[in-house]
């Protein structure tokens, strides 16, 4: 999803989501309305700025684990297959070398990868993406469209919004445009 700083891109993220006020049109999931909706793990979500604060003491690992808990339970604790799956995620982005690492000491572009990890680690059905690639320099954006080439091999279905759209070009099979709420260009 292409379109100028405030033209409803991350608004209509949101409202697929379910994050904001459902003021106008329809929103299904899975072919299910929005508001009867309930299987979120479905939908993985990596959201726009990166929710990585320096204050809190976490590894790599210990971030990614935090997809799997909605398939615990209250009490439940990372069994063997969580730990592969989560094992799994980091090697799709490139940080299995890096998962005992504090995410304090990590890139920005490092940061993105860890949370499409996280996003990952839930086996969602689709990959909500809201700027990616934004705030971190060329050479991430690199990893992170090899990142997202190898998601598409792995037959992985993704909306990102987007405004470099150099950096996911070689992942695309539909571009959408809004401007303004609506849409210009599909």
């Amino acid at each position: 999803i292409l379109g100028p700083n405030g033209s409803g891109k991350s608004t209509l993220v949101k409202g697929l989501l379910g994050l904001n006020d459902h003021i106008g049109g329809e929103v299904a999931l899975f072919g299910t309305p929005i508001e009867r909706f309930r299987d979120h793990t479905r939908v993985g979500y990596v959201p726009q700025r990166h929710t990585l604060s320096s204050s809190v003491r976490a590894t790599v690992t210990e971030i990614v684990a935090i997809g799997r808990l909605p398939h615990q339970g209250w009490l439940g604790r990372p069994d063997h297959e969580d730990r592969q799956i989560i094992a799994e995620s980091l090697a799709i982005v490139g940080l299995d070398d890096r998962a005992d690492v504090d995410v304090s000491t990590l890139s920005g572009g490092q940061h993105r990868r860890v949370l499409i990890a996280r996003a990952l680690a839930a086996h969602p059905d689709v990959l909500i993406m809201d700027e990616p690639t934004a705030g971190v320099d060329l050479a991430s954006q690199e990893v992170l469209s090899h990142v997202l080439a190898r998601l598409v091999r792995r037959g992985a279905t993704m909306l990102i919004v987007t405004h470099e759209l150099q950096a996911v070009s070689g992942v695309l099979t539909r571009i959408v445009q809004i401007n303004g709420g609506q849409i210009t260009f599909d």
